[in-house]
Formats: structure tokens, sequence, C-alpha cells
């Protein structure tokens, strides 16, 4: 008999993984929050640095912010392929927080170094004032790149690294990758409220330079809780590039495209035995049956001597690899549905500036509530609903359903969609009424961008604002969650850059809506929709377009749900690993 200490070693051989998911989570979510306070209050009030402190022009210095926050959002998809392919996620998020450190210390010192910004104009005279000059220039665009690099990593990993942290083969488990979700949106709602508030007071009205420190200590602080629990981390390593594989399955789909299908493809395909450690094998489904033929053995040549690899990647594939692909393909029309929901999101943290700049926002004598900070609303519904939906709601709902989050994720994902709709109309009422009552009675006078101040509170918008923030509660959080579960295991840095790529979107159309509804609705002698002035505009009508539009993704989205079918295991592969490490015992035939 072979000794089997002499045998190589296999991937069975290698040491259980020791989840500490409780232990690690004061220095994961202490690495979340410090990180989020630190990114948030470094970008949040950029528009003001540029135009004050550096002197662009508004149109320079929103172009600049608007391909900044664009390239930010699409570098996780890099930062998702670097982890996943080569480095891990403990790695790349190292990598990145140190990264964005960087970048915030660079930015401080633009502020803090005289040399390093162009001399204020209230200075000089206002012909003499003068813009950056390349050097200037060239220092602060290398921080907000160092601020990318990091984007690119943290944005990729560090959801999934959180959750990589519980084992997915528990109860408890299952259930703190769910806590964990909702935490995790918790966590950057409370550093939004913050920064919104406290860091953009301290960098107007006390110091940029010190508003701007502040930031890079909290980043500083978020490396140390990161690295502080390096030991108790579960790392999970990278096994390749998973678009390679993705690459291989369409193409060797297309070259066999004229095959016929077989009658039973789950005893028929290319299938060998599995043996990853990290993606969970995964059962034969129907859908997508066209990628089938990429596991259709043609010839024998296919198959190496062993009769267990594909001589050639390109040619044929495992069954494995083509429900890999499916998994992503069923998530796609599910992502799209997501990219026009928050289109609704994005519209309270634009418009609704302008609602309340044109409201009374009179709190008490002698105190009005800044118009920027109204959005806090939205956020201050999401922070509060979160826990009590995680530890009051969800029990409850548990026990009827029996389902580990009371309801499904597509149904949280529904109802967050329908909320948005709701939260349009909404918004399309108060507006209806903020503008009847600035052009039918005494106003107070005109705001600073022009237009008479309505006489109705601002406060009145807080309803539509509270319900954009319950969307987002139900429906963002479940995306995240979403993505995570439904994506194969190996992609799971792919699947957490998604939510970013879809919040990319999301603002990308709506600035299209904007300028479409914008030429669409200006004629000669007439007032388009969206002027600066909203008393003269419509903008009630353009909330209620959005919702209907948001109706129709609502409908969309059913059909999706309806269709979809969520990722399974194979449990007879689950229960032979069970098996072979003592943990489970074979199922009763």
């Amino acid at each position: 008999m072979e000794n089997p200490q002499n045998s190589p070693p296999t991937e069975e051989a290698e040491p259980k993984k020791k989840y500490r998911g409780i232990k690690a989570m004061p220095y994961i979510i202490g690495n979340e929050t410090f990180e989020k306070l630190g990114t948030i209050g470094t970008s949040t009030n950029l528009m003001v640095y540029l135009t004050t402190v550096f002197n662009l022009k508004r149109v320079t210095a929103a172009t600049l912010i608007n391909v900044w926050n664009g390239t930010c959002n699409l570098s996780p998809m890099l930062g998702a392929f670097l982890s996943d392919a080569y480095f891990g996620r403990f790695k790349t998020l190292g990598f990145a927080s140190i990264a964005s450190f960087i970048g915030m210390v660079l930015i401080m010192f633009t502020a803090a170094v005289p040399k390093l910004h162009p001399p204020h104009c209230a200075t000089t005279s206002e012909a003499a004032c003068t813009g950056p000059n390349g050097y200037q220039l060239g220092f602060l665009l290398t921080g907000l790149g160092f601020l990318v690099i990091g984007a690119g990593g943290i944005r990729s990993c560090n959801l999934a690294f959180g959750a990589d942290q519980f084992d997915p083969g528990t109860e408890s488990g299952k259930k703190g990758i769910n806590s964990f979700f909702n935490w995790y949106f918790f966590t950057f709602t409370f550093a939004m409220m913050v920064a919104l508030t406290l860091i953009v007071w301290v960098q107007v009205d006390v110091s940029w330079t010190l508003g701007l420190a502040i930031p890079a200590v909290l980043m500083f602080l978020s490396c140390a809780f990161f690295f502080v629990g390096n030991r108790i981390y579960v790392k999970v390593k990278p096994e390749g590039s998973p678009f390679s594989s993705v690459a291989q399955v369409v193409a060797a789909a297309v070259k066999k495209r004229g095959l016929k299908s077989p009658n039973e493809p789950d005893r028929c395909l290319f299938n060998p035995p599995h043996s990853s450690s990290l993606v969970s094998k995964l059962p034969y489904t129907d859908q997508f049956r066209f990628l089938d033929k990429a596991a259709i053995i043609t010839e024998t040549e296919e198959l190496t001597a062993d009769g267990k690899s594909p001589a050639n990647p390109w040619h044929l594939c495992s069954m494995q690899q083509v429900e890999e692909v499916k998994c992503i393909l069923r998530v796609i029309p599910i992502w799209a549905a997501g990219v026009l929901f928050s289109v609704a999101v994005v519209q309270q943290q634009t418009f609704v500036v302008v609602q309340a700049l044109q409201s009374d926002r009179t709190l008490w004598k002698g105190f009005q509530i800044p118009a920027a900070s109204f959005i806090v609303f939205s956020m201050l519904a999401l922070t509060l609903w979160i826990p009590i939906y995680d530890r009051l709601i969800v029990p409850s709902i548990r026990k009827t359903t029996g389902r580990e989050g009371g309801i499904t994720l597509l149904q949280r994902m529904g109802i967050g969609a329908f909320l948005s709709v709701v939260a349009m109309v909404v918004s399309g009422a108060v507006e209806t009424r903020r503008r009847g009552v600035a052009l039918g009675e005494p106003t107070l006078g005109s705001a600073a961008g022009g237009g008479r101040v309505s006489a109705m509170s601002a406060l009145w918008l807080v309803p539509q604002l509270m319900l954009t923030g319950l969307s987002e509660a139900f429906g963002a959080v479940a995306q995240l969650e979403f993505y995570y579960k439904q994506f194969p295991e190996n992609m799971r840095s792919v699947a957490g850059s998604l939510i970013f790529l879809g919040m990319a979107g999301s603002n990308y159309l709506s600035g299209f809506l904007v300028s479409a509804i914008h030429g669409a609705t200006e004629r000669p002698g007439r007032v388009h929709w969206l002027p600066e002035d909203l008393n003269q505009g419509r903008l009630e009508y353009f909330y209620f377009t959005i919702a209907v539009l948001g109706l129709g993704n609502f409908v969309y989205f059913l059909v999706c749900a309806s269709w979809y079918r969520y990722k399974a295991v194979d449990r007879t592969v689950v229960e032979e690993i069970e098996l072979e490490s003592g943990k489970g015992k074979p199922s009763p035939v």
C-alpha cells in the first residue's frame, strides 16, 4: 500500500480554514468606517476646493470631478481582475489602502503648502486672479491618481473580503454574511453623514488644511485597523484569471455552434472531477443552452492522456466552466434594472438642493438649514432602517418564511425599485406645491442662484428623501449581497465592483436625461423644464418622467426576477467533501 506521507500534496491536503467572522469584524468594520470617512471627507467638497483654492472655472472643475468620479467607479473592474487572478483580496486591499492614504496626504499638502496652490483671488485684483500652474495642477492630479488606485482595489475587494471571514457552509456563517452586508452599508451612510456635516464645516469655516488633514488621519487609522487583524483573517488565494475561462467558453461555443445539443447534457458533456477548493461545484441548468456546445467532446484528441483535462482549453471546456458563465449572464439583466433604479437616487442628490435653495429653510429664528445638508435625511433613513430591519424585522419574518434573510434578495430589490418610483411621484407632488406657493403667495425674497424663494417650508422635502433612503436600504443593499452570492466564487471581487459600475451608469444616464429633456423642452419664447429659476420651469414633469421610466423598469425587473434562477450547489460534491473532512454524514437514500 502506498504511503500517503510520500504522496504529492493535493487541494484536499490544504489546511482547513479557520473562520473567525465575529472576531475579525471589529477590524473589518473599523477599516471600512475610517476608509469611508477619509475618502468621502476628501471628495465630497472637492468642487468648492477646486474653485476657491485652485481658482478653477466651474465648468473646468465640474469636468475634472466628473472624469475623476467616473474613473474611480470604473477602476474597480481592473482591481477585481488583478485581485481574483493574481494577488488575492488581502494584498490588493492592503496596497490600495496605502495608495489612498498617500493620495490624501498629497492633496492635504496642496492646501498646507502655499507654493502648491495659486494665490487666493482675494489678495489680488480680479484681473490678476490666476489659476494653478502646471506643477501645482500636476501635484494635485497625482494625489487624485493615488485615490483612483485606492478606489480600484478597495471598492472591488472590501465587501468580498469581509464576507470571506464567515463560513458559508454553516448557519451561523450564513447569518453573519447577511448581517455583514447590512452593516457594510450602515458604515457607508454613517460616513456620508459625518462628511457632509462635520468635515465639510471644518473645511469651509475653519481651515482647508485641517479639513483635508482629518481625512488623511482617518485613512491612516483605516490602514492600522486593517493590518492589525492580519493574523486572524481568512485569505482566499486567487485561482487564475476568471475572465480567461469566460472567454474560453464563448470561443469554444462559437467554434462548435454547428453541433446539435445533446438530449441529456448533464450526462453527455465533459464533466471532469471537481478539484477546486475555492469554487463550488455547480449542477447543470438548461438556460443558455447554446453555451453547452463548448463542453461537447467531438474527438478523443480533445482530451489529455488521462482523460481528465482538455488538450486545448479554447476548444473544449468543462460543464463547470459553462455553468459559471451562465451565472454571469443571468445576473446581467438584473444589474441593468439596478442602473435605472439608481437614477431616482441621483436626482435626490442634485435637484433637491436647488429645491431647498428656493424654499424656506428656516428651522428657528436666525438659523437656516444649509441646502446641501438636506441630503442627510436620505442617509438618515437608510442608517436608522438597516439595524431595525436586521435585528427586529428579519428574525420575525424568518420564522414565517424559513429563509435566512426573511425574504429573497430579488424581493428586497423589487421593494427598493417600487419605493424609488413612489419617491419620484412624491417629489413631483412636493415640487408642484412649492412652485405654486412661490408664484401665488408672498415669497421670502430671492435665492442665491436667482428666483423667488417659496414660503413653503423646505422640510416638505424630507418625505421624498426618506423614501429614497428606504429604497436604497432595500434595493442597493440587496444588490451588493445578490452580486456576491450569485457570481462564481472566483469572481467575487468582480461582483463587488458591479455596484460601482452601476453607479457610474446611473450618473451617465441621469446626465443624458437632463440634457435630452433640456433640449426637447426648450423652445423660442418658452422656458424649458429645468431652468436656473425653478419657479419658471416644470421640474415636477421631470420627476414624473423618471417615475414613469422607473415604473417601466419595475415591470422589466419583475419579468427578469420571475425568469431568474438562483445559483445552486451540487449537493453530491458537497457531501463528498464533508465526508472526507469528517464534517458531515451521508444523506439517506
